[in-house]
């Protein structure tokens, strides 16, 4: 099964859950990484989007691109499930704005004209891609000088430690921190969300400078986060790594 046939069953429950009733709109605080980014942090990183054309790699449900056309953009959001995609315009249309939502590859952009967007996000969905420098290299051409691209990824340290006692599904893990697996051990490992199975891919820090680099962006903003709302008393460890880029000429 692919991650976007996983999602697109994610999709379908959560609309059947919801039905035909208004789904609450998630606040601007959650745009990069849900509760451990404060809305301040958020804006100063994206900048000032009023008039600004903003494309989402992965709009998920469409809470952020809601979010983006609420501070002024004009929200642009490829999104690999179809599923996805339509809860995302089922979403914008019960808030009354107007969001363009493509279903296709992250990397499938032939739709927008180079140099012809202002700011670019991805929360969360480049960990999911194989093919990192074939996104970088799309997000470059249609991205205008020196525009932002902000991405948030799962932190690479967390994904290799775990806890020696694992409870029920919803429940949080007990015991001890674990190292689980090698941190210079990259490649595609498998991860429980929501219910189903999600290949990701494993990169540490150094290898996804230098994927940013390759493809002509330069780093200006990284930020290491934790959980603010963890109930563990233990160490805190990242959870989160959100990137700012600068996009260069090659």
């Amino acid at each position: 099964m692919t991650n976007t046939e996983a999602w697109d069953r994610v999709a379908a429950k959560q609309a059947e859950m919801a039905g035909h009733q208004e789904a609450s709109i998630i606040s601007y605080t959650s745009l990069l990484n849900g509760d451990d980014v404060s809305s301040e942090r958020d804006l100063r990183l994206l900048g000032s989007l009023e008039g600004k054309r903003v494309l989402e790699f992965g709009c998920g449900t469409g809470h952020n691109a809601v979010a983006l056309v609420r501070q002024g953009a004009k929200a642009i959001a490829i999104e690999p499930s179809e599923q996805l995609a339509a809860h995302a315009r089922r979403i914008a249309e019960l808030s009354d704005v107007r969001i363009e939502v493509r279903v296709g590859d992250l990397a499938d952009l032939a739709f927008l004209r180079a140099e012809s967007v202002d700011v670019a996000l991805s929360a969360g969905a480049l960990a999911e891609v194989a093919d990192l420098d074939r996104v970088l290299r799309q997000a470059h051409r249609v991205l205008k000088p020196n525009a932002a691209f902000v991405i948030s990824l799962p932190h690479p340290f967390a994904m290799c430690i775990g806890r020696d006692s694992v409870l029920a599904d919803g429940q949080l893990a007990l015991g001890k921190t674990l190292l689980t697996r090698s941190y210079l051990g990259e490649g595609t490992i498998s991860v429980d969300h929501l219910g189903e199975s999600f290949n990701v891919e494993l990169r540490s820090l150094s290898t996804l400078f230098q994927a940013f680099s390759r493809a002509g962006f330069a780093v200006d903003q990284l930020l290491e986060l934790s959980p603010r709302n963890s109930s563990d008393s233990g160490p805190s460890l990242p959870s989160t790594v959100i990137w700012r880029l600068r996009r260069q000429g090659l």
